[in-house]
């Protein structure tokens, strides 16, 4: 596991139905790229899990990544909605105003529902899907997730010295081995502050099994080949769920496990991921 993540560049902040999102567009030089490679990330993360695939891909494929509203580098104003209904609309118009047809699409953790409910609610075509550790069917939520989001308002009030501290070990916590110290202070940076700290709370209040239901209920009507892959050491989505989305999505796609990772694949074992999606770019769907 890398110490220091691989860097994004500067986000180029878009208008998505009046509200500002974050967004980064990599792209290989002096060729032609293959094709449309979209990341989607989960929570409570941004694009900064996906750089080291999306500046491996971008060597051949254009690369684009972006931060829900409420994450990362994209504004964290109260007053925008940041549930998971609001982000899969988000998804798929952004996905026309970026002039997209039919990318690819990676998608992780709450991803997997944006990108799963961008498709099948708002009308978003894909070339193709892949699912990592994605948080689709029920049962999802710890306890401790559960006991957050309904008593949001009490937590974005902690001593931000407490607030800090929870923060990280929550972060932590989602990892098969410890994450080093770097990770975890890139991935919880964006959570604190005065901005920070009552947006990390707000953004779990925001989700909801309601909203991941119609969407695996829809789960037969997926229109493009998906790939899963998972964690098998997943503490937050147990790997079993990683075969009942196969057995619910059409053609049975194939799972692909990754021993000794946990929930954040993409920074724990950063090279078997994107090995992983350089022979999915391949497949016979490419």
């Amino acid at each position: 596991m890398k110490t220091s993540a691989s860097r994004l560049p500067d986000p180029v902040h878009v208008t998505v139905d009046g509200t500002s999102v974050a967004t980064y567009v990599l792209a290989p030089e002096g060729r032609a790229p293959l094709g449309d490679v979209v990341f989607c990330h989960g929570t409570p993360w941004s694009s900064q899990v996906w750089a080291e695939a999306a500046r491996h891909l971008s060597s051949g494929h254009r690369v684009f990544l972006w931060d829900m509203p409420g994450y990362g580098r994209s504004p964290k104003d109260p007053a925008v909605p940041v549930d998971l209904a609001s982000q899969m609309s988000r998804f798929a118009r952004l996905l026309t105003h970026w002039g997209l047809d039919r990318p690819y699409v990676v998608a992780h953790d709450i991803g997997g529902a944006v990108a799963l409910g961008a498709h099948l609610l708002h009308g978003g075509e894909y070339a193709s899907l892949f699912l990592w550790d994605a948080l689709t069917l029920d049962p999802w939520g710890s306890p401790f997730f559960r006991l957050v989001a309904d008593h949001a308002d009490v937590f974005a009030e902690l001593p931000a010295a407490l607030h800090t501290a929870l923060v990280r070990e929550y972060i932590a916590g989602a990892a098969r081995h410890q994450l080093t110290a770097g990770w975890v202070d890139a991935l919880s940076q964006p959570w604190l502050g005065a901005s920070g700290q009552p947006a990390f709370y707000r953004q779990i209040a925001g989700l909801r099994p309601e909203h991941t239901r119609p969407v695996a209920e829809r789960l037969r009507q997926v229109r493009c080949p998906v790939t899963i892959g998972w964690g098998e050491q997943d503490p937050w989505l147990p790997v079993d769920q990683a075969a009942r989305l196969r057995d619910l999505l059409p053609g049975s796609p194939p799972v692909i496990l990754l021993g000794e990772a946990g929930h954040l694949a993409p920074v724990e074992t950063p090279a078997r991921v994107t090995r992983a999606l350089v022979d999915w770019l391949g497949g016979p769907h490419a």
